[in-house]
């Protein structure tokens, strides 16, 4: 090997171990970056002289399946956690059995202000206890309905937002679809256009499950998991209406809720045959549409058999048979063809309400009452007391009979049951994910590996670099002779 051949590969070895050390610097200052994938320098003989060492380029390192799977777990766990938090609240609105302001502990009370007022029926204070009772179990039952609208409502414009958040980041996608061929194209490195792509593709996958299917030129195209095509070439373009302030009749099917649209088609978000499964958006969906509508006809349940109960023929022979009774649907009795949303519109007549004008000596002596009766008579008082305690049919919770405490304990026992199922999912759907970050995380950038590669890189610097230092001194040498 003569000086000149000598020196040219130490050059090239001084660029590759520059080049390499640039590489391995970057990935461990951006080994928690997201979206970072592991970069290696790839080197090859110098084709040109036939020694020494020349730069290719420089690949980047990710495992197609890996990501798949940690964007299929992140999807679910996304989906699983606005339902747990949909359940949470759900069962913070009506109670849990330890809670003194449940709907079953206000039931109680007014069962229990019915008993103590028939012991002394002579008592305004404990007339008035029972009143007030009843208002605080109506109250109760209004503030969870109205609460789960504001929860269907909250869903409503959440759905606005993310579909906002798709079509926007749909488009940067294709944005950099089409400027990484032509970065590539002129030379430039396209690693990191692929990082900021990546990370744009896991914000799509949060919202709407994705296939990412690898196009020629480091293109991509991406269709969800229920066959949209949401990328391919241009971006797809969602549709969506906010409502604003939903109520329990509104739905979809009757026209006063927006549904989904992709390119002005309907899009299906619910059921087997969902064209957006999973995922937060999906999610979202089923809550305004589905998980929310159930729960609003639990709680119509409840409040349909407290006034149907105190609507029972001759319990009361004071009341005409179209009058309503103690608990009424907005001031008129029940009726099976008004729109849903019956637990909002529950009201204590207020015949009996002495916060609103009326007398409560009617619970004592009749709600048809014209003038008070007996003071010691307790007749009235123990008949509506004990129509709470009359077994009846509830088809919302079960086929068999059950007395008004048991009605409130099954609505308690069915959105605990619901939320600790769904925060059971959430756990595992958190668990699953984390298991496959960390698993995609062991593919990437391992720190320690880095800073020996780094090493390696020194000691090849240093060694061409001290042929240079060699060669120098033999030309020195050669020219002073």
């Amino acid at each position: 090997m003569n000086m000149s051949t000598a020196l040219n590969n130490a050059l090239g070895g001084l660029g590759a171990a520059s080049r390499g050390a640039a590489v391995v610097s970057g990935n461990i200052a951006n080994a928690l970056t997201p979206g970072y994938a592991k970069r290696t320098l790839e080197l090859t003989t110098n084709s040109i002289s036939g020694n020494g060492v020349r730069v290719v380029g420089i690949t980047r390192h990710q495992d197609p399946v890996l990501m798949a799977n940690l964007r299929a777990a992140t999807a679910d766990n996304a989906a699983a956690s606005a339902i747990s938090e949909f359940y949470s609240q759900f069962e913070a609105l009506v109670g849990t059995p330890d809670d003194g302001r449940s709907i079953a502990v206000s039931l109680g009370a007014f069962e229990n202000s019915l008993i103590t007022a028939a012991s002394n029926p002579g008592s305004v204070e404990r007339l008035d206890l029972a009143a007030r009772a009843a208002g605080d179990l109506v109250a109760d039952l209004n503030k969870a309905s109205d609460g789960l609208s504001k929860m269907r409502s909250d869903a409503d414009r959440t759905i606005g937002t993310y579909v906002e958040t798709l079509n926007t980041t749909l488009k940067d996608i294709a944005a950099l679809n089409a400027k990484i061929p032509a970065v590539e194209n002129a030379g430039g490195d396209i690693n990191g256009l692929l990082d900021q792509r990546q990370v744009l593709i896991d914000q799509v996958n949060q919202l709407v499950p994705v296939n990412v299917v690898a196009r020629d030129n480091n293109r991509v195209s991406l269709y969800s998991d229920g066959g949209l095509i949401l990328l391919e070439g241009s971006a797809a373009e969602f549709a969506f209406s906010v409502t604003g302030e939903t109520k329990p009749h509104m739905t979809v099917g009757n026209g006063l809720l927006s549904g989904l649209e992709l390119n002005g088609r309907p899009v299906r978000t619910s059921g087997d045959s969902a064209q957006i499964r999973g995922g937060a958006l999906a999610a979202q969906f089923d809550i305004r549409d589905v998980l929310a509508i159930d729960a609003h006809e639990d709680l119509d349940a409840v409040a349909r058999d407290l006034i149907e109960r105190f609507e029972t023929a001759g319990m009361d022979p004071t009341a005409m048979p179209t009058d309503p009774g103690l608990f009424t649907d907005a001031g008129a009795r029940f009726d099976a063809t008004a729109p849903a949303g019956l637990a909002s519109r529950l009201e204590l007549n207020p015949i009996v309400d002495p916060d609103a004008g009326g007398e409560s000596w009617k619970l004592r002596a009749g709600l048809g009452a014209v003038a008070p009766n007996d003071p010691g008579e307790a007749t009235q008082l123990q008949a509506f007391g004990a129509v709470l305690t009359t077994a009846r049919p509830a088809p919302a919770f079960g086929t068999g009979t059950l007395r008004a405490s048991e009605v409130s304990a099954a609505l308690l026992s069915k959105a605990g049951t619901a939320a600790h199922t769904a925060q059971s999912r959430q756990s595992y759907a958190s668990n699953a994910q984390l298991q496959m970050e960390q698993l995609v995380a062991e593919q990437g950038v391992d720190s320690d590996t880095e800073l020996q590669r780094m090493m390696q890189i020194e000691q090849a610097y240093a060694a061409n670099a001290r042929i240079i230092t060699v060669v120098d001194e033999l030309m020195d040498l050669l020219l002073r002779m």
